[in-house]
């Protein structure tokens, strides 16, 4: 396996630049899609331009030439969007004490933390970053510091979660978060469970949102059914909507309340975002969402990873393609339906548009070795990702096998028995 350390691309790579607004046309070759054809895409001006059969498609050399790149072996999909991430405590697990919020360290393992995923497929994230009594604006200053630095290899916005927002000691809290918005964070959220007062909490954000126009996202375990139907009841009229997340609760109710409080979701508008590979230290990290009865009510239901390699989930991965794998293999999604809920659907959770791999729709894609989808969400080694019309990260994997009479015999000249391609993968 390839060093999980990411590093940036080097500003000479021809195609893992992370330059021009406008990048030179690119043609992706004989790439296979999900309906068994293999076709040439051409990208330019961030767009797909055109979808021809194999050999079909040429590149336009009108705007000082174009690139090539030989997606032979890959499935081509619309690339993922994370839409649970917390920047501001990821890789922070093996630290000797606290966390640390210095912005320094806060800069430097959010920017590392979405590279990682960058690198697994996610070219939109949605990153959760705490504004309180104990880290001030000090850590959405950092993390938006990096939203900057990263623009044109990845779409990072934040969401600021506020602590306390009710009675006395929440009159900080709620100024804060406004303080937040007006500084850029785009979304308002927090975890209303830990508040004295989890209705007032939600009113206050709500309040904010209305404010500025911008979306809520709030961490809630959704275990109370009447705490659940306030809560829909109050966010049925906002635009640009609301999110919710992990909803573990849900999980754990009796089944004809799980299933009243999944229709007030769905009838409200609120999408919810489950973690498959683990929750985050905001809420009760128990189960995970019951994702085909919330299908089934016609909530939206989305995907994200939660904790990256924090205290709370030392070992987290904050791969998508691990859990549209997690929601085929332990929750009965078609693959089809899970890769869905970490492309498709999470970025229309994000208030991204659409991507389908037609002329016209934004080039935001995820090559991925392999000829169908089950196999790719199984052995999604290798990966090349396209941000706005541009190579902006490779992962290559090359398996070999040591000699044994039970092994295909190496390839002549060349030793271990291998799968996979260095040069293409």
């Amino acid at each position: 396996m390839p060093d999980s350390r990411p590093q940036p691309p080097p500003p000479s790579s021809p195609s893992l630049s992370s330059g021009a607004a406008d990048p030179a046309p690119l043609l992706l070759c004989g790439a296979r899609l999900t309906d068994g054809r293999t076709v040439d895409v051409r990208l330019g001006g961030g767009r797909i331009e055109a979808v021809g059969t194999a050999g079909s498609l040429t590149v336009d050399g009108t705007r000082g030439g174009g690139t090539r790149v030989d997606l032979a072996g890959h499935l081509l999909l619309p690339a993922p969007a994370e839409p649970h991430a917390h920047a501001d405590t990821a890789l922070s697990a093996d630290a000797d004490g606290p966390v640390s919020y210095d912005s320094q360290d806060v800069r430097r393992r959010a920017t590392e933390a979405a590279l990682l995923q960058l690198g697994h497929g996610a070219t939109a994230l949605r990153a959760h970053v705490r504004v309180d009594d104990v880290t001030g604006l000090g850590a959405l200053t950092a993390v938006l510091q990096v939203e900057h630095a990263l623009r044109g290899l990845t779409e990072l916005t934040t969401a600021a979660m506020p602590r306390v927002l009710t009675g006395v000691a929440g009159a900080d809290g709620l100024a804060m978060l406004r303080d937040a918005v007006k500084m850029g964070a785009s979304v308002v959220g927090g975890c209303p469970d830990a508040d004295p007062d989890p209705t007032g909490y939600v009113e206050a954000v709500l309040e904010v949102a209305a404010e500025h126009g911008v979306p809520v996202d709030l961490h809630t375990d959704t275990a109370d059914p009447a705490r659940v139907a306030r809560l829909a009841a109050m966010a049925g009229g906002l635009r640009p909507g609301v999110t919710l997340s992990p909803c573990g609760g849900l999980g754990r109710l009796p089944a004809e309340a799980a299933s009243r409080s999944a229709d007030q979701l769905a009838a409200a508008g609120v999408t919810v975002v489950c973690l498959p590979q683990g929750g985050c230290g905001s809420v009760d990290r128990r189960g995970t969402a019951p994702v085909r009865l919330l299908r089934a009510a016609g909530v939206r239901v989305v995907a994200g990873s939660g904790a990256l390699r924090d205290v709370s989930n030392p070992v987290g991965r904050g791969d998508p393609l691990d859990a549209a794998y997690l929601l085929a293999s332990r929750h009965g999604l078609s693959p089809e339906d899970a890769y869905d809920a970490v492309s498709t659907s999470a970025r229309a959770a994000l208030g991204l548009p659409e991507v389908r791999v037609e002329a016209g729709f934004p080039a935001e894609l995820l090559a991925v070795r392999g000829d169908r989808l089950p196999a790719a969400l199984s052995l999604a080694y290798s990966r090349i990702v396209v941000h706005r019309g541009r190579v902006v990260a490779r992962t290559s994997a090359v398996r070999e096998y040591c000699g044994s009479t039970t092994t295909p015999p190496a390839e002549p000249g060349r030793g271990l028995p291998r799968q996979g391609r260095g040069e293409a993968s």
